[in-house]
């Protein structure tokens, strides 16, 4: 089969061909039509991230795809299938604590690295291997319409920080972040959920204007200005009433200020999800007060992905036209141009924009 291969950080990717996938017991092989290009894959190949990724390697996190062939503990995934292919791979020997690695883009940790050892390549390929339980079922499916289902990847990382804080209809909830391609898709997720408001805050007032236009009433923006205290005091007043829950989702770029702004601004009893990439690049860390947290009974929690049963419920969020998949702006290319891709999306970043590869 062909495949864009990933052989050495700060490389380009070469196209050629590689050997069939081959079926074991709890896997299923998928026949891969459209796979997303995340904005920051030039900073994964060029080594600037430091992920961990054992290589040569076959990239690319998730796909749209046909089963091809299921192992024999397959009970109803059958050849021909339209299904999502999961990138979060979790192993199977620890169910209280398991190692996770995202098939094709990078390992949790050490354990994590051990399992994308076995579960290596990703979806940039004609074919790719995928554990049983992460061959998730869409239904029936336009061919065409593959590439546009890319989205559900972006969806799912938004979904699973709001499903940890258990957004209730009704809510308010702040997305911290909003400007970017994930903390816009939060804005959908959250009101898809009920949320009754979402704040959203972002350096970049033009995309806060978008963004208000897309989403309506329901949806206020605040332009993060630097200073703390008065950003934390805008979001408030803007807010209009207790904020129950944040996500944040700011980039490794950003500031532990610009986290700890948000942070803060939740109320008494209040929910915090941190998801982005704070601290990555170095720097300070949140320095959040002990006090404040204990005595307002706050609660923090770090979440990387989602559960697995979140994308059977996105895909249901989806099928009830909660959740449009019509306005984001979907680029393709072929397998023969994946290092053109790369660029294309390190390029088009930001809300609503997808480039996809059809292999």
């Amino acid at each position: 089969m062909k495949a864009a291969v990933l052989k050495a950080f700060g490389t380009p990717l070469t196209i050629e061909n590689v050997p069939d996938p081959i079926l074991g017991t709890g896997e299923v092989i998928v026949d891969v039509v459209a796979t997303g290009v995340l904005a920051y894959a030039n900073e994964v190949f060029s080594g600037e991230r430091q992920y961990l990724l054992d290589l040569p390697v076959i990239p690319g996190p998730g796909a749209i795809g046909r089963v091809r062939a299921t192992g024999p503990d397959a009970t109803h995934l059958i050849s021909g299938d339209w299904v999502y292919c999961d990138p979060t791979v979790r192993s199977r020997d620890n169910a209280l604590s398991p190692d996770i690695t995202l098939q094709g883009l990078s390992a949790g940790g050490e354990g994590g690295l051990r399992l994308q050892k076995y579960f290596r390549d990703g979806s940039w390929a004609e074919q790719m291997r995928v554990p049983t339980e992460n061959a998730i079922r869409i239904g029936s499916l336009d061919e065409a319409d593959a590439a546009r289902w890319c989205v559900l990847g972006r969806l799912l990382v938004p979904y699973g920080g709001l499903l940890l804080a258990k957004l209730q209809a009704g809510e308010t909830l702040l997305i911290n972040g909003a400007t970017g391609s994930f903390g816009s898709a939060a804005i959908a997720v959250g009101l898809a959920m009920g949320a009754g408001r979402v704040v959203a805050t972002g350096r970049n007032v033009e995309v806060l204007e978008d963004l208000a236009g897309r989403f309506g009433p329901r949806l206020r923006t605040v332009a993060m200005r630097g200073g703390e205290e008065d950003d934390r005091e805008r979001i408030r007043e803007t807010a209009a009433g207790p904020i129950d829950c944040v996500l944040d989702l700011l980039p490794p770029a950003a500031s532990a200020v610009q986290a700890r702004t948000a942070i803060m601004a939740v109320r008494p009893y209040g929910r915090v999800v941190l998801m982005g990439g704070v601290g990555m690049l170095g720097g300070a860390g949140l320095d959040l007060p002990y006090p404040w947290i204990m005595r307002n009974c706050i609660s923090i929690h770090g979440k990387w992905m989602y559960p697995p049963e979140a994308a059977t419920m996105m895909i249901g969020l989806i099928r009830a036209g909660l959740i449009n998949l019509d306005q984001y702006a979907i680029t393709t290319f072929d397998l023969d141009n994946a290092n053109e891709a790369v660029a294309h999306a390190a390029a088009n970043t930001g809300p609503f924009r997808m480039t996809v590869i059809r292999p």
